[in-house]
């Protein structure tokens, strides 16, 4: 999987930049837009994959390997070595398998429920909100626009004055406004639309005045 510094080049970010400068000076909102590689490293779904995989070689193993269940007969392995073979199969299944989840991205989404995901997602952007100081602006007017790329998800949070001012459905039009531009256009290119957008609104609700302090850079923040 490629990561979030991958998939956005020096000028994809500098047009994100840009557009969040252009969108300041019209509002006294703080935009900080977010991408990130992934919320989690979802180390459990490794787990499950190189589980099911160790089953699936133990039951093969068994079907396979000739065995010696009834006296008289002959060609059969002797039960200590099935049991180490059956053991030494489940073994390289699991690793395999957890190997080959940790390294794919498809194979670990398999294993991991969305609703988990997006439970994930969200967690990880209220973390966001807090730790870059975006709901510590003297105008309580922060805004986090939050996209993770394994799990496909975007996610919006605006800090007090913004939800006094705008509402949720502002912020939840806002963010389906940025899912759909994600399904049609290159992340950048979403981005800015979204940021372009939220200054139409913003502008009018919270409009930049002469005592407007900048607190916080105008910078796409990447997560690998």
């Amino acid at each position: 999987m490629l990561k979030a510094s991958e998939m956005i080049n020096a000028e994809q970010r500098a047009q994100v930049e840009s557009a969040v400068a252009a969108a300041e000076l019209m509002t006294c909102c703080e935009i900080v837009p977010v991408v990130a590689t992934a919320s989690d490293p979802y180390h459990r779904a490794a787990d499950l994959a190189g589980l099911w995989l160790a089953i699936v070689a133990a039951v093969a193993a068994f079907l396979l390997l000739p065995g010696d269940y009834e006296r008289g007969t002959w060609g059969g392995f002797p039960l200590w070595i099935q049991a180490a073979a059956l053991a030494l199969v489940m073994l390289a299944g699991f690793i395999i398998g957890a190997v080959s989840a940790d390294r794919f991205q498809n194979l670990r989404r398999l294993f991991t429920a969305r609703s988990y995901m997006q439970t994930v997602v969200r967690r990880r952007a209220r973390e966001l909100f807090f730790d870059r100081r975006i709901h510590h602006t003297a105008a309580e007017s922060g805004l986090l626009i939050f996209v993770s790329l394994h799990e496909r998800t975007a996610v919006i949070l605006g800090d007090r004055n913004v939800l006094k001012s705008l509402g949720e459905n502002f912020i939840e039009d806002l963010c389906r406004r940025l899912t759909a531009s994600l399904q049609t256009q290159d992340i950048a290119s979403a981005l800015c639309d979204t940021i372009q957008h939220a200054a139409t609104s913003l502008r009018n609700a919270l409009p930049r005045s002469a005592s407007s302090v900048q607190e916080l850079p105008d910078t796409l923040v990447l997560l690998d």
